[in-house]
Order: C-alpha cells, then sequence, then structure tokens
C-alpha cells in the first residue's frame, strides 16, 4: 500500500476538507484530489462517496480511515520519543495550562519545580482548556492542566487538586466581618460574573438555581483580574476559588468570606497522552505538581 497516498485519504477525512488536507500536507489541493482518485483505482474500490462536493465515507472508507489513524498514530509517537529525548538533552518541557489554572496554580508549581531542576527550561501557553485538550491528544505538549473533567480515548486525566471557593468583597463592606456566607445572604446582591459558558460561570450558575437565589449580574467579565478589579472597586461582589484572590487578600485589597456550603469547590486536572513517553525531567514536574497540591489544599 502506498503510504502517501494513504496518507492524502487519511488527512482529507480526519480535516473534512481537500483544501485542509491539501495544506497540512503542503500540496495542492488538486493534488490531493488526484491522490485519492489513483488510491481508489489502484484498490478497485470506492472509499468515498461523492455529492457534489461533500465526500461521505463508503464501509470500506470507515474500516480504512480506523486502520490508518492508528498507523499515524504512532508515527505522532515515534516522532515524539525522538522529540523527547532531544528536549531531555536540550532540557526543555511543553506545558498548556487553562486560564484559572496557568495564572494563578501553575507558577508555584513551576517555582519549585525550578529550584530542584534549574536546568530544565519550562514553555506555558495559557489556553482554553478545549484548545489544551486538542493540543494534548495530538502530542503537541509534555502535560496539560485542565479546569474540568474530561473523558478522551488519546488522554489521560486525573485530578489533582480542589480549591473552595469563597465571596471576595471589598475590606469595607458589610460581609466582610461575617464568618460565613448562606444563599439568603446573596439575595438580591450583584455579583460580577464570568461570561457565560466559562467553567466558573457554570459553578456559580448552578449554586443559585440550586439555591433559588435572585441577584443582579452588572458586569460579566472574561478573566479574574477584571473581576478582582471590579470589586476592589465597589462594583459588586464575585465568587472565586480562594487561591485566585490569595495576593489581593494577603494585601488587604479584598476580603474572602467562606461560603456555608462546603461543597462549592472547584476541581483541576493534570492530562497527558496515554502514549506519552514519561522522562525523568516531566515525572519530576508530575511529582512535583503533586507534592504542591498535597501540601497546599
Amino acid at each position: 500500500m502506498n503510504l502517501n497516498q494513504l496518507k492524502i485519504f487519511y488527512y482529507t477525512v480526519k480535516y473534512g476538507s481537500l483544501s485542509i488536507a491539501a495544506d497540512a500536507l503542503y500540496i495542492t489541493q488538486p493534488a490531493v484530489s488526484k491522490g485519492i482518485q489513483r488510491f481508489e483505482e489502484y484498490h478497485e474500490i470506492k472509499f468515498f462517496n461523492r455529492f457534489g462536493k461533500k465526500l461521505v465515507l463508503t464501509d470500506a472508507g470507515e474500516a480504512l480511515y480506523d486502520i490508518a489513524d492508528k498507523i499515524f498514530g504512532m508515527e505522532s509517537q515515534a516522532e515524539e520519543v525522538v522529540r523527547d529525548f532531544q528536549q531531555r538533552k536540550r532540557g526543555h518541557l511543553r506545558i498548556h495550562a487553562s486560564e484559572s489554572f496557568g495564572a494563578y496554580y501553575l507558577p508555584s508549581i513551576i517555582r519549585e519545580f525550578r529550584k530542584n531542576n534549574p536546568q530544565i527550561q519550562v514553555s506555558v501557553n495559557v489556553l482554553p482548556t478545549e484548545l489544551v485538550v486538542e493540543k494534548t491528544a495530538t502530542l503537541n505538549n509534555d502535560i496539560g492542566f485542565i479546569s474540568y473533567a474530561i473523558e478522551h480515548k488519546k488522554i489521560t486525566a486525573r485530578e489533582i487538586l480542589e480549591d473552595s471557593l469563597v465571596l471576595i468583597v471589598p475590606p469595607d463592606h458589610e460581609f466582610a466581618g461575617k464568618k460565613e456566607i448562606h444563599p439568603r445572604d446573596l439575595e438580591h446582591q450583584c455579583l460580577i460574573m464570568h461570561e457565560s459558558g466559562a467553567a466558573p460561570r457554570r459553578i456559580t450558575d448552578r449554586y443559585i438555581k440550586k439555591n433559588n437565589i435572585s441577584v443582579s449580574v452588572p458586569l460579566e467579565l472574561s478573566n479574574n483580574e477584571a473581576i478582582k478589579r471590579a470589586v476592589e472597586q465597589g462594583l459588586g461582589l464575585a465568587l472565586v476559588t480562594r487561591w485566585v484572590a490569595n495576593e489581593e487578600i494577603e494585601d488587604g485589597r479584598l476580603t474572602a468570606v467562606p461560603l456555608s456550603d462546603t461543597s462549592m469547590k472547584r476541581k483541576f486536572y493534570l492530562i497527558h497522552h496515554r502514549d506519552k513517553y514519561i522522562s525523568k525531567s516531566l515525572g519530576n514536574l508530575i511529582e512535583e505538581t503533586d507534592k504542591w497540591a498535597s501540601e497546599n489544599f
């Protein structure tokens, strides 16, 4: 079997587009079309049914794609092993992390890791969780950290820590002296929230719905830093994880009041490709992550 033609077939199915497959393979779209045509002619079987510009896999095409996915998945793994050994020689780890974890938790982990592994260079990209998952599944990082549980056939995921949600308020707010916040305390309060669909917003929405609370939402903001600044300015209150507001709490710029509902927690997960080669340096980072989490949460 011609592996070049098989790869053309595979990329066409994977991306669902002749033009995107051509870009990924650095060839022209006519070359992709010709490659598929020759592939089918050689094997005297149709792998696609054509409906105008739309290509739909035949039964033979579906069976072949499953095998091709394994073949080119192993190719990626082989490249990853070689790259990993190259990076071990250079001392380099690639991390992708979700916004909250990458901004507030990961720096402390890397600081501790670097103390014991000063020769290792660490690169971090902060991305939405769905992109961290995508990059991990395609072996484009060494490890990922995400903000909610996932199930993916190519990824191993496990919980590494959970942090309690607290209500952050300005130090002079009437709630600042309370020992804990009950749901009824939030009735008719102004809550500053993340935009709809964000993981913290989903947790807050569930809490409000569960307790049948009526609140107003004067602001929806895209990140924790903006939310904390808005609370400092007296524009409203917010529910965030304790660690996210740690600096402002210690500086006296904000006060954190615990919730009476101790189940209000946010979990974070460590992920890597199921077939990822765990080098010594990556293993050290994973151990440091677990150690830091156990000491702080």
